[in-house]
């Protein structure tokens, strides 16, 4: 078995300013988005669209700055509903204690949705057009989320049997036992697979709608797989059915991407 290697969080330090490792995965996720999306403009419908209706730099500068508004506030928003609502109903303030942690994909997730509505209306664009121009750049801001939580050494797997060649003990679990690095699955599997499968998909024209329900799908089907070899949350734990919180989450979402889909098949 492996052993998690102990890496300072802080990749820089100038004196009072500490550049942290995390810190740099985000700006990671934002300059591929930037370089994927300048690529997707020549991808149809976006490659022959003039006029008013014509897609810019600007329109993903623009995207991209909503678009982490709506992780930060949703993300944040949709962990104190999902996963700790008790808590934070007898301490509202802590909502706003962003520092001490706690993020939700599926509540960003949702915070996009809401922030890219904006963005449409402001645009005149049509929202679901602007959905599937963003779906294949965001796995791999994914994966490099995936990245920092490896080198922090959290949101580690489940025990694994001692004689699998990746188990990997991590000292802050508590316990000196193995555990599956779920962080490198959910990397591989959430970020460069979903990543290559839907900028194949959406290379090709695709009715309106369609991409942006092969994200929903793909997402919800890989990030539910790996849920089985993550550590659920100790103060949730195992729910219904045997499933994690994460895998209830990505039923529904599953779901509407599989009726996005159909609806988006039936149109003309």
């Amino acid at each position: 078995m492996l052993i998690h290697p102990t890496i300072d969080p802080v990749a820089l330090q100038l004196g009072p300013l500490a550049i942290h490792w995390y810190g740099l995965t985000y700006l990671a996720a934002f300059g591929l988005f930037l370089f994927l999306g300048m690529r997707r403009l020549r991808h149809e419908p976006y490659a022959s669209m003039t006029g008013p209706a014509a897609w810019s730099r600007k329109d993903i500068e623009d995207i991209l700055f909503l678009g982490v508004m709506g992780v930060v506030l949703g993300g944040r928003i949709g962990y104190c509903l999902f996963y700790k609502p008790a808590y934070y109903l007898a301490h509202p303030l802590e909502i706003l204690y962003v520092w001490q942690g706690g993020m939700s994909f599926h509540g960003g997730m949702l915070g996009v949705l809401v922030s890219q509505i904006w963005f449409a209306r402001t645009r005149q664009k049509p929202w679901l057009q602007v959905m599937d121009f963003i779906a294949p750049c965001v796995p791999t801001g994914l994966a490099a989320g995936r990245v920092g939580n490896f080198i922090n050494g959290e949101l580690w797997g489940r025990l694994s049997s001692p004689d699998l060649p990746w188990g990997m003990v991590f000292r802050n679990s508590g316990t000196l036992a193995p555990r599956h690095p779920s962080q490198v699955y959910q990397f591989l599997l959430e970020g460069l697979l979903l990543f290559v499968l839907l900028w194949l998909y959406a290379r090709k024209p695709r009715k309106t709608g369609q991409v942006s329900a092969a994200f929903l799908v793909g997402y919800g089907v890989f990030r539910f797989i790996a849920e089985f070899f993550r550590e659920p949350d100790d103060y949730l734990g195992i729910l219904a059915l045997g499933m994690s919180m994460g895998q209830w989450l990505c039923l529904p979402m599953i779901a509407a991407g599989v009726w996005l889909w159909l609806w988006a098949e039936k149109r003309p």
